[in-house]
């Protein structure tokens, strides 16, 4: 029989409790079963009973273990279908994964992959197409190796960022991982999805040197020079003879990321914490400009974070602390909370990084560019260093200084997700957000701000956004906080999210990242419907030119890969063959489920 319990996911007690809280707090309606399209009870169980006999109990999971596999977010949308697995699976070694997908294979049973499941505001480890088993890959663990001299490391789906980081300080190792501002997620789950952290290698996607990918059928593939078995340069270029194909695991169902190298940063002899402020809304499209033009012309050699006061202000305190009225924050108070906290309306973040004197000197060259383009901002910088000639030891490096910015993991961004509870906490804090592409222009970034600020301000709250600037473009997140136990509050995010995602459509922008509700056109969430109730396209049909070509070719990749449609469909919006049909339905507004119970 599968096992009712959840697993234990993480050794420190402290990271397995906040998850445990994160599952426990977020979901206040029971599970109910859920079947795979087309399959009957009988057939299930038999398949259940397979995996059994070859996992052990110990990594199958059924019943009250599955409120582990859902979206801890999951807003209560009467007539619309629950992301509900039927069963998760939890393979410890990439022969245990085979078997899953032999298994999977004979009986048709879609598989929902997912390396920790923690990205969460997307929809967490919640499958797109409902009664998918969930595979989840947290147990396998291994940092297979990382190298000090070229500063990369390989590692499986389950190591997380602190696993990497403290393997390199036990060891003693001269280099530095990049970590974003929560350290429980999955190395190669973050990278696969593009996400990003603070260090050098921020770009995580950017840095991957050979990806091992088990497909649909059970072989297993390497990409780049790990293609061949005996190369130096395995995860040491990314040049390679034919065709790089990489990008066709990065936010995919073609195939079961295994392994991945990736690169680090060589541990510098001094670390520069600088930031900028400017203080009214409009400024915005100034920083745009000024340190877009810095980070192109390669006077800040990394990504950039960039912050209005209403995020930081939810890490100082919750909403109700800082303002107990309705409606939208006055100006006045938020100038107040500028002088409070000590910050702009906007704030950029970036570091240097690398010998003492050449830190000195890029600051330098941007305090001379930010006096003449952006006079009534304030710029700031620390220096770190090792004493001598001795590398900085990031760990002396102490908050607001370090952590994330020097490779250092943490949950410190966690406290957010309450901004919206009431001042006794009752409640479920939650979040989500709309996420997307924006030219580094501040004339652009000015009219997005504005068209934002007035889409939250007609749900009465306050715009809270950040975003990453790259050499040309800002993925600009708005995030959405809420309590989710507060009917109104879900219903003004659903709004917000829409408009949003209209606005941005109408400007051309992209989402970077999905919530699994979001991906395709089937099983969506009320949130996307227009004034007409019919079914939109979403993010994955956005890219419209020559009839949907991009998806078309990346259905005939799917279909070649995976012709039993097992390994996450639904994906990014993309649907093997077997399943099309109950997506083209549900655009033409025909529910079509595999529930058992009540829905």
């Amino acid at each position: 029989m599968a096992t009712t319990t959840a697993p234990v996911r993480y050794e420190d007690s402290e990271v397995q409790k906040a998850h445990t809280d994160l599952y426990q707090d977020s979901s206040k309606r029971p599970l109910y079963p859920v079947l795979p399209p087309g399959l009957s009870q009988s057939e299930f169980d038999e398949a259940i009973n397979e995996l059994v006999s070859v996992l052990g109990n110990k990594n199958v999971f059924a019943g009250e273990a599955l409120q582990d596999y859902i979206d801890p977010y999951e807003i209560d949308e009467p007539g619309v279908e629950r992301k509900i697995p039927g069963a998760a699976v939890t393979p410890p070694t990439t022969e245990a994964l085979q078997d899953i997908l032999r298994v999977a294979n004979k009986h048709g049973i879609p598989l929902w992959t997912f390396s920790r499941g923690k990205n969460i505001g997307y929809g967490g480890p919640a499958p797109a197409l409902p009664g998918s088993i969930a595979l989840d890959l947290h147990r396998m663990d291994k940092v297979i190796e990382v190298n000090e001299k070229f500063a990369y490391a390989v590692v499986e789906p389950g190591v997380t960022f602190t696993d990497l980081y403290n393997y390199c300080v036990d060891k003693g190792l001269k280099v530095w991982p990049s970590v974003p501002s929560l350290g429980w997620g999955s190395v190669i789950g973050n990278t696969l999805d593009r996400g990003a952290g603070f260090t050098p290698t921020a770009s995580h996607y950017e840095h991957i040197a050979g990806l091992e990918v088990v497909l649909a059928n059970g072989d297993t593939v390497r990409t780049g020079q790990w293609a061949q078995s005996n190369s130096p340069s395995a995860h040491l270029s990314k040049f390679s003879f034919g065709p790089s194909v990489e990008g066709l695991f990065l936010q995919s169902n073609m195939g079961v990321v295994t392994k991945m190298g990736i690169w680090l940063t060589p541990q510098p002899q001094a670390y520069m914490s600088c930031s900028f402020d400017m203080p009214n809304a409009e400024d915005v499209g100034a920083i745009c400009d000024v340190f877009g033009d810095m980070r192109r012309s390669g006077i800040l050699p990394n990504i950039a974070y960039v912050f209005n006061i209403i995020e930081w202000s939810a890490i100082v305190g919750k909403r109700c602390e800082l303002y107990d009225k309705e409606g939208p924050m006055p100006e006045s108070r938020i100038k107040e909370l500028q002088e409070q906290i000590g910050v702009g309306h906007w704030s950029v973040k970036f570091s240097l990084y690398g010998p003492r004197a050449i830190c000195q000197a890029q600051y330098d060259e941007v305090q001379k560019i930010v006096a003449a383009q952006a006079p009534t901002g304030r710029l700031k910088g620390t220096m770190f260093s090792g004493e001598g000639d001795r590398l900085l030891d990031p760990s002396s490096v102490q908050m607001p200084h370090g952590g994330m910015f020097v490779g250092v993991p943490s949950l410190w961004s966690l406290p957010l997700t309450k901004y919206m509870l009431p001042k006794d906490e009752s409640g479920a804090g939650a979040h989500g957000a709309y996420s997307a592409i924006i030219p580094l222009d501040g004339k652009v970034m000015n009219e997005w701000y504005d068209c934002v600020r007035e889409v939250y301000a007609a749900e009465g709250l306050d715009a809270m956004t950040d975003f990453f600037m790259h050499h040309r473009h800002a993925v600009m997140v708005c995030m959405l906080c809420f309590d989710k136990m507060d009917q109104k509050q879900c219903e003004a995010v659903e709004r917000i999210f829409h408009k949003l995602y209209v606005e941005g459509k109408k400007r051309g922008f992209s989402k970077y990242r999905a919530h699994v509700n979001h991906m395709g056109r089937f099983g969506l969430s009320s949130m996307v419907r227009t004034a007409t109730d019919s079914w939109t396209d979403m993010v994955s049909q956005q890219n419209d030119w020559n009839d949907h070509a991009y998806m078309r070719f990346l259905e005939t990749i799917k279909d070649s890969l995976d012709p039993n449609g097992v390994l996450s469909p639904g994906k990014m919006g993309v649907w093997p063959t077997k399943y099309r049909h109950m997506r083209d339905s549900k655009q033409n507004g025909h529910a079509t489920n595999g529930t058992n119970g009540d829905a």
